[in-house]
């Protein structure tokens, strides 16, 4: 399963942005020294994304943006594309430039189905970007609640079946609480390592703590 992307609906001024953005003007200083024209394929991101970065309408760059839903696009050199991020098979391998995808990969399922979507991003891109929150950071990123990636699951699903919880709203159900909780399955940086055993790593930091991790490779 392929996050369909819930952090895009958040404010411009949230501190969540900020640091997206932040993280971002690094993405930024690789970009720069490729020539254009340029074909960036974001795995499960929203043209939404890519506004809030102020990076539309680019002159020589291409954006196909993959996520399990068809996205609005309207910008041009945006397209969009329906697809799973653990199954990139209608494109070849090196068929973009840049494979970019932000806080998807904890979304996709088990290990192995992490294993695959990284593969996949590897694949086909010359280079690549993918960022994923820290399992250790205090405070759960999409929840917002602290340490609740440390909790029993059926003590994470019984607090979402009861209350709204960071970006995510209160369940109806406990069942579906329980999937939701157990969808996401943050990743510790050993993993994020052997996911890509080739990367460069940059560790993002909040009052010295790493808050999420960046691998990115082929530069």
């Amino acid at each position: 399963m392929l996050f369909k992307k819930i952090a895009d609906n958040r404010e411009d001024d949230s501190y969540a942005t900020a640091m997206r953005r932040k993280r971002f003007g690094f993405f930024l200083e690789l970009l720069a020294g490729l020539p254009r024209p340029l074909t960036i394929l974001d795995v499960g991101g929203t043209q939404a994304f890519w506004e809030r970065m102020a990076f539309v309408d680019e002159p020589g760059v291409n954006i196909t943006v993959l996520n399990l839903d068809p996205q609005t696009v309207h910008h041009a050199g945006f397209i969009s594309i329906i697809g799973d991020a653990t199954d990139l098979s209608l494109f070849a391998d090196d068929a973009f430039d840049v494979t970019f995808s932000n806080s998807v990969i904890e979304h996709v399922g088990d290990m192995a189905k992490q294993r695959r979507m990284a593969e996949e991003v590897v694949r086909v891109g010359r280079r690549y970007f993918v960022q994923t929150p820290n399992y250790y950071f205090p405070i759960e990123p999409h929840y917002l609640f602290p340490g609740f990636q440390w909790l029993p699951l059926e003590t994470r699903a019984w607090l979402l079946h009861h209350y709204d919880l960071g970006w995510t709203k209160r369940k109806a159900t406990r069942e579906a609480a329980r999937q939701s909780v157990a969808a996401v399955k943050l990743l510790r940086k050993k993993e994020v390592l052997a996911l890509f055993p080739h990367a460069n790593l940059y560790e993002e930091k909040v009052a010295g703590l790493t808050k999420s991790f960046v691998v990115y490779g082929g530069w």
